[in-house]
């Protein structure tokens, strides 16, 4: 009996300690990401006021899901004030580059995407992050338990 407790113990205990391993790769995936994101966003070097927020926000630097935020929406009113929608904009037709509100829409609607991915993909990051902490902390229990349940398993007779 108390061998198949062991083998069981040694089981859990690889469990725990692959779920930290997972764990940690998850936290360093997730972090790189982050960091690789936001560092795009700095190197623009674009601030809420170059979007045309005004107040104290505006010398903030667009690097964060939140200021990725607030541009994006803002660029969206903006548009839509100015253009209206993509069937105003094309008068129900099809889409002309050579015509500059046309033009000028879509280069809004691309910042506007850029940032709303930033946004999306911050989140994703973070979510990864704290799925790894998770993975960790659970890995970490499990190998506990396995630990304990080895400990006890030598401590059990043979025979028993």
């Amino acid at each position: 009996m108390s061998r198949s407790v062991r083998y069981t113990a040694v089981a859990i205990l690889v469990l725990g300690v692959v779920g930290v391993a997972i764990g940690i790769a998850f936290v360093v995936e997730g972090q790189s990401k982050a960091n690789f994101i936001t560092n795009s966003m700095r190197e623009e070097q674009v601030t809420l006021g170059d979007i045309g927020i005004q107040g104290a926000q505006a010398g903030e630097l667009i690097d964060s899901a939140a200021t990725a935020q607030l541009a994006a929406d803002t660029i969206k009113e903006h548009r839509h004030a100015t253009y209206g929608t993509y069937k105003d904009v094309t008068g129900g037709g099809y889409y002309d580059p050579t015509n500059l509100d046309q033009l000028k829409y879509t280069q809004a609607i691309n910042l506007e995407n850029y940032l709303y991915l930033g946004v999306a993909s911050l989140g994703l990051a973070t979510v990864v992050t704290v799925s790894g902490i998770f993975m960790i902390i659970t890995g970490i229990a499990i190998g506990g338990t396995g630990l304990v349940l080895f400990r006890l398993a030598r401590r059990t007779p043979q025979g028993g």
